[in-house]
């Protein structure tokens, strides 16, 4: 699947649907900056522009519903990427020493994320959640993380260190959004040292890896059928030879485009 072709819709390029994607916050240096910056890495981008979409770049802000729901007229998806770790107290939980601490910043982050999925949500537009993005899903819905895997498999293969990304294979559920959009397996390029322990309402499990870690979560298409959400633990971005979870979002979006253009 090599994503959206504009070409199909008629040929108008105005028929791309609008990608917004979550950024992170945080220092960050350039050149002789060193400075507090909203930033993303490129390949998410890539990704989107060869699955057939228009990206914009969401900054983390102050937000409330008003503030999300004007943010998100302006898209037909939303991804949401990776980056630390969510704050535990949005789960009830306290710290793990591994865990990032919750700074200003990231608190900032979890909640603007947690407003404009809950808008999308309402509005049936299709998100991808990425890495972070699937535990702020879950989070979202109501359910917890494990904190530190390794505390939970008694190894780090998830998350090596470095940035040097660990390949996990990864077995989808029979009849998920997720199994049709990449078959029975995959093999996952990882790096996260937390993962989904008690789901979120209304989500159900569609990948694991081979250690039972929960690698991928979508509403049930059985309930939601309208509703597309697919969030996975891995990195797809890390594969632009594989494009097929962002083809299959953009796609979503187009539809949903579609929708609301006839409405």
């Amino acid at each position: 699947m090599s994503g959206f072709d504009a070409s199909s819709e008629g040929g108008s390029r105005g028929l791309r649907p609008v990608i917004g994607l979550t950024t992170y916050l945080q220092k960050a240096q350039t050149g002789v900056w060193d400075v507090r910056a909203s930033f993303l890495p490129a390949i998410y981008f890539e990704a989107v522009a060869l699955a057939g979409g228009i990206s914009t770049l969401l900054p983390p802000q102050p937000v409330d519903a008003d503030i999300a729901e004007r943010v998100l007229d302006g898209l037909d998806g939303l991804v949401i990427t990776g980056g630390r770790d969510v704050d535990p107290g949005t789960y009830g939980q306290q710290r793990h020493p591994a865990t990032d601490d919750p700074v200003e910043d990231n608190r900032l982050r979890d909640a603007f994320e947690f407003a404009l999925f809950a808008g999308a949500v309402r509005r049936g537009m299709p998100v991808l959640g990425i890495c972070r993005g699937a535990q702020v899903v879950n989070v979202a819905m109501g359910g917890t993380l494990h904190q530190h895997l390794p505390d939970v498999l008694g190894h780090p293969r998830h998350q090596q260190g470095n940035a040097v990304f660990s390949t996990s294979s990864v077995r989808t559920v029979p009849g998920t959004r997720l199994a049709a959009l990449i078959g029975e397996s995959s093999d996952a390029q990882c790096y996260h040292h937390q993962a989904i322990d008690r789901l979120g309402a209304g989500l159900i499990v569609s990948a694991q890896d081979t250690d039972g870690v929960i690698e991928a979560v979508e509403l049930d298409p059985a309930t939601e059928p309208d509703k597309w959400v697919v969030a996975v633990q891995w990195h797809p971005e890390e594969r632009l030879d594989d494009l097929r979870l962002f083809a299959g979002v953009v796609e979503a979006a187009a539809a949903y485009r579609r929708g609301r253009v006839n409405a």
